[in-house]
């Protein structure tokens, strides 16, 4: 009797677990875990990851988590989207991270009705094509107009300088954006572009980019690309005798800048996202929750992809029904989201409405400068 009763309880305990387990869902990050800029992908997947375990302890679903690597190569990027959405189902994607790879990689999230936000990717071709808005595709950052304008007016009202150079990556569409939107910016507030150079994306000798730039002496010399080619450049410049002040983007975010560039990068200055700096709790939660794990502070990759994670399941919960096109409706509304980079609200493009931060690159660590709002 005891036996039947015992089999009859167990029986019923198990109906009420699976009553109240969660049910799952799939979402997937796309980032370069290899390749020229992995320290990129592997703060993204940081991010990614403690924002889909924050979720599960109060959301509705079961977070099941597809970590791709695009090795920061259009090709692969595009074959890890069709993958995720055709073959792993997934209900959204996180990622991709820069420019060059999220452009296509929108093309297929928005032909294919998924919901796609980057945390980072900053070209305006991401969310929008030929004047047209993809409506699946969002962005946690603010766009490369905005970012260069804001370099230029940096350069023009705090360092008072009168004469640039830019030096960019003609390949590289973030790059290049960058430089465009900075010199249109710094001409229009008087200020004089003496030298406007593009290189190659394996280039590795800028000595005769640089030459041409010395001869002009200009006040700054603005560096829109990446970490690993910045760090090269930088060098270059300092040993060709230049003392312009050096000036770059979001890019520049990584450890791994002052190691490549040593004293040549010190005393530049960068747009971001974010400072570890910011006084606020959900910024303070996060930084405190990365440094336990990690052993470091998180730069603004990990930060951006934390809100992009975030925004995307805090969708998914508030969305009317649980189908990829209901939840891109739903996020088209995301108004004063509370991030770890500060409030984010999208415009009608499904670009992040938010401030510019301006850091200075020293020996010992990166120091906050100033906030410029929108």
């Amino acid at each position: 009797m005891w036996s039947v009763l015992l089999k009859v309880f167990v029986f019923l305990l198990f109906l009420q677990t699976l009553a109240f387990a969660k049910e799952a869902l799939k979402i997937g990050l796309i980032a370069p875990l290899t390749g020229d800029v992995k320290t990129f992908g592997e703060s993204a997947r940081n991010g990614f990851n403690i924002a889909c375990e924050d979720y599960m302890q109060k959301g509705k679903y079961k977070i099941e988590r597809f970590i791709t690597d695009d090795k920061n190569d259009p090709t692969e990027g595009s074959n890890a989207a069709l993958k995720l959405i055709t073959q792993d189902k997934v209900i959204g994607i996180v990622g991709p991270l820069t420019s060059k790879v999220a452009i296509p990689v929108s093309e297929i999230a928005n032909a294919n009705k998924t919901p796609m936000i980057t945390g980072t990717a900053t070209n305006p071709k991401v969310t929008v094509q030929d004047g047209k808005r993809k409506p699946y595709v969002f962005r946690a950052c603010f766009i490369d107009p905005f970012q260069g304008s804001i370099a230029a007016i940096f350069a023009l009202s705090e360092l008072k300088a009168k004469t640039a150079a830019v030096l960019y990556d003609v390949g590289n569409d973030y790059s290049k954006g960058l430089a465009e939107f900075f010199s249109d910016r710094f001409k229009k507030g008087n200020g004089n572009i003496v030298a406007y150079e593009s290189y190659q994306k394996d280039d590795v000798d800028f000595s005769a980019l640089i030459t041409k730039i010395a001869v002009k002496k200009p006040d700054v010399i603005y560096l829109p690309d990446y970490y690993n080619k910045v760090g090269l450049i930088a060098k270059q410049i300092r040993d060709k005798g230049l003392k312009s002040v050096l000036l770059g983007g979001d890019g520049w975010d990584s450890p791994e800048l002052v190691k490549i560039a040593g004293d040549a990068i010190v005393g530049g200055y960068f747009t971001n996202h974010y400072s570890p700096e910011r006084r606020d709790p959900v910024t303070e939660g996060f930084i405190k929750k990365y440094k336990e794990r990690h052993n470091i502070i998180p730069d603004a990759l990990a930060a951006l992809t934390y809100d992009a994670t975030s925004i995307l399941l805090k969708t998914i919960d508030l969305a009317k029904k649980l189908d990829r096109e209901e939840i891109a409706k739903t996020m088209s509304g995301v108004k004063n989201f509370d991030g770890v980079t500060g409030k984010i609200s999208f415009d009608k493009n499904g670009d992040a409405i938010k401030s510019v931060v301006i850091l200075k690159v020293e020996k010992d660590k990166i120091k906050y400068v100033t906030m410029i709002n929108p």
